[in-house]
């Protein structure tokens, strides 16, 4: 799941601000008399004071402003009792918590408890260390910056640290085309890369990583803002772990990049276009590393468009044509429990096929 990077503006710099929105600050926390000068240089998004927020504006666009004390909470961690306070009130919101001696110790039982958690920091290195507590670390940091230079080089490590998924090996069973359907390009404003692409599945539990167009062809020039992920009904993993079905993705969405070695990344949408072509159903089932059947494996779809330039990722991380697809060969994709209500994640038994 994407990371949140927040920076606390509340004593106001107007060049600290710049380079915030310049760097993909996802929120600016503000008092009331800097948000009015934060929003004239550009569309943010923030965490206010109480006593600046419109309730109308609130209401209105409920993700563009978060309020200090009724969706965000600070807490300092000084023992077990605010502790228990920070996990409490996450049930709430997001809570903003602050170690006076920077004891990682704290951050671990709160990561552990909670996917609301985010790390008051002032540099990159104690962003590194809340980033990487327990492995998945915190849900994100608000940064108390010194220095613009500060706010790029936390910007940087954030890109760096965007996630992972743990990728799956599974063995084909058949490729068989079946007609004509709608499929779906995703063109996102990213310049994707050899090995990345979209998590893409007709059941909600299990994907395929859908490799991007940045392949030279003797047919079409590369695309590498490009997934052609597939026919409408199917499900695409979205950047904040919800899935959509392809069908709804639209313009402003951020959808999950994720690359050969389970590294991911977001990427927002730029185009959807959905066109009428001949597709390919591809059915496969989970396997263990030595390329045998699990038992139980888990079975996966997908229907993609019967063309040389739409490819999978082999076993061997590397992209592979559905064309040049067959039975027996290893391709990468996901297995999740349980299945999706609305597109989240939920644990119950759902049957698909």
């Amino acid at each position: 799941m994407k990371k949140e990077f927040w920076v606390d503006l509340r004593s106001w710099n107007k060049e600290y601000a710049v380079t915030a929105i310049e760097s993909g600050a996802d929120r600016l926390v503000l008092d009331g008399g800097s948000l009015d000068e934060a929003k004239r240089l550009g569309r943010i998004k923030a965490v206010i004071s109480s006593d600046s927020a419109n309730p109308a504006a609130k209401k209105c666009s409920p993700k563009d402003e978060l309020v200090l004390g009724e969706d965000v909470f600070e807490v300092e961690i000084t023992d077990k009792k605010s502790e228990n306070e920070a996990v409490k009130l996450s049930k709430k919101g997001y809570v903003v918590v602050k170690t006076t001696d920077w004891n990682v110790i704290p951050l671990e039982n709160l990561a552990a408890q909670s996917e609301m958690i985010i790390a008051a920091v002032s540099d990159a290195k104690e962003a590194a260390m809340a980033l990487g507590v327990l492995e998945k670390g915190v849900s994100g940091i608000m940064l108390k910056p010194s220095s613009p230079s500060v706010i790029s080089d936390v910007a940087k490590l954030m890109k760096e640290n965007s996630g992972s998924v743990e990728l799956t090996q599974f063995k084909v069973k058949s490729v068989e085309p079946v007609g004509m359907g709608d499929r779906v390009c995703v063109d996102t404003c990213s310049l994707l890369k050899d090995g990345e692409g979209m998590m893409i599945g007709s059941s909600s539990s299990a994907f395929l990583l859908v490799h991007a167009e940045t392949l030279e062809n003797p047919y079409v020039a590369p695309r590498p803002f490009r997934v052609n992920a597939g026919a409408v009904h199917a499900y695409a993993v979205m950047a904040d772990g919800r899935t959509k079905y392809l069908a709804e993705v639209k313009a402003g969405d951020s959808v999950l990049i994720a690359g050969a070695d389970g590294k991911t990344s977001e990427a927002t949408v730029g185009r959807v276009k959905i066109e009428r072509r001949p597709m390919l159903l591809v059915t496969a089932v989970s396997v263990g590393n030595g390329g045998k059947c699990d038992s139980g494996g888990k079975e996966i779809s997908a229907i993609l468009q019967n063309a040389e330039t739409i490819r999978l990722v082999s076993g061997d991380r590397k992209p592979v044509s559905v064309v040049d697809l067959k039975a027996g060969d290893i391709i990468l994709g996901r297995v999740e429990e349980g299945g999706r209500h609305f597109g989240y994640a939920v644990k119950e038994t759902i049957l698909e096929k």
